[in-house]
């Protein structure tokens, strides 16, 4: 499954909380969607890695959400595709960049908002982001996000949030 189905869906099913019912689509740009969710107020661009060449543990995505009511603006949260091994690092890659990310077992974030701030920045010049770990299991996992798309979802996110 390819394009605006697959990103519906998945940003349908996935684990960002709120019934998937309640969430109005804001459109589909390239590989990413931009959604808003009315309780709790957030708005969030969100892609799966591409192509998925291997399954794992969950369902993996990566999104940048707003949070008007906590005045969070542009948060990374990676969902992994597996859980990852004890305390190994979780690195985004964008072009030449590294960003070390701060990681519970299947989840993963920017270490703060400047970070976040640095991330979105690169996404919107980059063509791919990378997010690499070492699995539970053995072995590393490798996602990889076209960021075709991504600044429009991020922007109509932004401004979905930002309207009363």
């Amino acid at each position: 499954m390819r394009g605006a189905t697959r990103i519906l869906i998945a940003a349908s099913t996935m684990l960002l909380g709120g019934p998937a019912w309640a969430r109005d689509p804001l459109g589909v740009f390239g590989n990413w969607g931009a959604f808003r969710d009315a309780a709790p107020r957030r708005c969030f661009a969100i892609a799966e890695p591409d192509p998925i060449r291997t399954r794992g543990d969950w369902r993996p995505f990566a999104s940048i959400a707003n949070w008007p009511a906590h005045g969070i603006r542009n948060q990374l949260h990676v969902r992994l595709r597996k859980n990852r091994s004890g305390d190994t690092a979780v690195t985004l890659s964008i072009g030449d960049q590294r960003f070390p990310l701060v990681a519970g077992r299947a989840d993963a974030w920017a270490a703060d908002p400047h970070a976040d701030g640095a991330i979105v920045r690169a996404m919107r010049s980059g063509e791919w982001m990378v997010v690499s770990a070492k699995a539970e299991k053995g072995g590393t996992f490798v996602d990889s996000y076209p960021l075709r798309g991504a600044a429009t979802a991020i922007d109509a996110s932004t401004i979905a949030c930002a309207r009363r």
